[in-house]
């Protein structure tokens, strides 16, 4: 049996009433790559504050690696970029990955070669000492995913990482990715580029805070007897049935 890195069961969040999850179950295996898709104001953005630990659910339950997202022990294991850039503006690179290994609590040694190795992985290392504000649109997100790297998570978690993103670092960032699978990390991603859900092993689209539909990307196109993913959504997010 496959071991579940991320288990949502029966998942309800409410925000003044309105539920933005609405009984929301799906699970993510290890080393797995998996695609949370929908349109915006599906409850994508939600799930993921949960799983990350920064909101709780209203109901259900939530498991990440064994434990619930609030978790302390958990918290070094997860990796997560958020769409919005959770960066420090006035601070330069190097300063922004040396704050965050420290709420991590990475030590000095293992801290100072982490931010060397990551900077050489994202491309950043000429780049270390300029003040994030004053960086390219792309180097500010080579930065966002080099934090989310520092603790060496377990599982990763990307919501909308190419955003706003030229062809070309788009292809670096999968590249790095599919790297990192290689080496056992889990990832979960959210995007509107049908071409990146494509590379999902396993596809869970989410509306009205539901789950109306998952499986691979071909068994979504058999299951809705269409070309490509655009219309496969389309037509299931129309006709809201579940498919497996």
């Amino acid at each position: 049996m496959d071991k579940k890195v991320v288990t949502f069961s029966k998942v309800v969040k409410e925000f003044d009433g309105f539920k933005a999850l609405n009984n929301l179950s799906f699970s993510i295996d290890e080393g797995g790559l998996y695609g949370l898709i929908g349109p915006n104001g599906a409850g994508k953005s939600t799930a993921i504050r949960i799983m990350t630990g920064l909101i709780k659910a209203t109901e259900g339950t939530v498991d990440v690696l064994g434990y619930k997202p609030q978790e302390a022990e958990v918290r070094p294991m997860v990796g997560y970029m958020p769409q919005e850039m959770a960066l420090y503006q006035d601070l330069t690179v190097r300063e922004n990955l040396e704050f965050f290994g420290k709420l991590y609590s990475i030590s000095k040694s293992d801290l100072k070669k982490r931010i060397a190795d990551l900077l050489d992985f994202v491309e950043l290392s000429k780049w270390g000492k300029t003040v994030v504000a004053n960086l390219s649109g792309g180097m500010k997100h080579r930065t966002s995913l080099a934090v989310a790297l520092l603790s060496k998570p377990r599982l990763l978690v990307l919501d909308e990482p190419t955003v706003g993103v030229d062809p070309e670092l788009r292809a670096s960032f999968w590249q790095r990715f599919e790297d990192m699978r290689a080496d056992g990390t889990t990832i979960l991603l959210t995007t509107h580029y049908m071409d990146e859900a494509r590379r999902c092993e396993k596809i869970g689209l989410i509306n009205h805070g539901r789950l109306i539909a998952e499986g691979t990307p071909d068994g979504l196109l058999e299951l809705t007897k269409t070309r490509n993913l655009e219309d496969a959504f389309l037509s299931l997010t129309r006709r809201k049935i579940v498919g497996k």
